[in-house]
């Protein structure tokens, strides 16, 4: 039997999951993205914590007008501003199982117009 879109997807993220690990110097930016919204977290997994996080949801984000991929590239900006508010300069990028391709590719564009080297 077929797998599902979704099942193939976290598949893909499980092995990419297997290499890309953040650690405290270099924390992982991971990315989840639904159909209306993405969100974006830097995570330091040594510890389990969430260092710094936005999403499309937010205000600043959520009011602006343009089409998904704007938005993304915004979310992008708004995370790296946050890790570099919080100390982090470097990190390492975890697309999710996603293809690095439309919003994600602008959110990690956007990610690094703001700073964030990986």
């Amino acid at each position: 039997m077929a797998l599902t879109k979704n099942e193939k997807r976290l598949r893909i993220k499980s092995r990419i999951r297997k290499v890309v690990s953040g650690t405290e110097a270099r924390p992982r930016l991971a990315v989840y993205r639904s159909n209306k919204e993405i969100y974006a977290q830097v995570v330091d997994d040594v510890t389990g914590k969430t260092l710094a996080a936005a999403s499309s949801r937010d205000k600043d984000v959520a009011s602006a007008k343009g089409t998904k991929s704007e938005k993304a590239a915004l979310v992008g900006k708004a995370v790296a501003e946050r890790a570099i508010k919080a100390g982090i300069n470097t990190i390492s990028f975890d697309r999710g199982g996603y293809q690095y391709h439309g919003r994600v590719k602008s959110l990690a564009e956007g990610a690094r117009e703001g700073g964030l080297k990986f």
